[in-house]
């Protein structure tokens, strides 16, 4: 198999869940098979929620180092654990000395496949207020639409201060799920983005508020996974 590189710490519990995932999925695919080589290269998710807010150039320079530790260490390819981070992932791929699977990519090619049209975007406040899935998305034909102001607010406060920290209540998915449940009545949404990896260690149900969850993190982990097999 080929070696792959995971830029990890963004957070933590995140990048745990993609190692187990990643074995998971390479030993259902075939047993026989000895477990996948990963190499994770552990940042700051601090100075990276630093560097997205006052710093973009920065934040492709951060990262960049990321990857090019990963492939002196002998990555063949890598991906960054997280949402976010993708604000800088064209500059950094530009730069990098192996290939990147992206998250957003590979998240818009399942809801185009899966024939949605118009989906709710939940995540960090950079991630729902950037243009990269509306973009992204766009080009498939595929609308995005946001929570509003406050509930933005919402999510990202609970977002940095607890599901990063590895604290899932179930007040805070209650609520985001009636969050989703408006924009279900009131867009018209027939999906819901968890564009935060920990959004779907909170919500790991396949369906948020009787609409299909694209969960980022599992579809990054399958095309991961299918890249070590090539």
């Amino acid at each position: 198999m080929a070696i792959c590189g995971l830029i990890g710490g963004l957070g933590p519990e995140t990048t745990v869940d993609y190692y187990r995932r990643i074995l998971a999925a390479a030993q259902a695919l075939d047993p026989a098979v000895a477990p996948p080589h990963l190499i994770i290269d552990s940042i700051d998710v601090n100075e990276i929620f630093r560097l997205v807010e006052f710093d973009r150039p920065g934040l492709a320079d951060y990262l960049s180092a990321s990857v090019d530790r990963l492939a002196r260490a002998g990555a063949d390819f890598a991906a960054i654990t997280a949402n976010m981070p993708h604000l800088a992932f064209s500059d950094v791929a530009a730069r990098s000395p192996i290939p990147l699977i992206s998250i957003i990519a590979t998240c818009a090619a399942a809801a185009e496949q899966h024939g949605m049209r118009r989906l709710a975007l939940l995540g960090a406040r950079f991630t729902m207020e950037a243009s990269m899935y509306p973009d992204e998305l766009g080009r498939r034909g595929i609308q995005v639409v946001t929570p509003s102001a406050s509930e933005r607010t919402f999510i990202h406060d609970h977002y940095v201060d607890e599901l990063l920290k590895g604290k899932f209540r179930s007040e805070v998915r209650e609520r985001i799920e009636a969050i989703v449940a408006r924009l279900r009545d009131e867009e018209r949404v027939d999906g819901v983005i968890l564009g935060g990896t920990e959004l779907a260690l909170l919500m790991p149900s396949a369906t948020v508020a009787h609409l299909p969850a694209l969960n980022t993190m599992a579809l990054h982990v399958d095309a991961i996974v299918k890249r070590l097999r090539e």
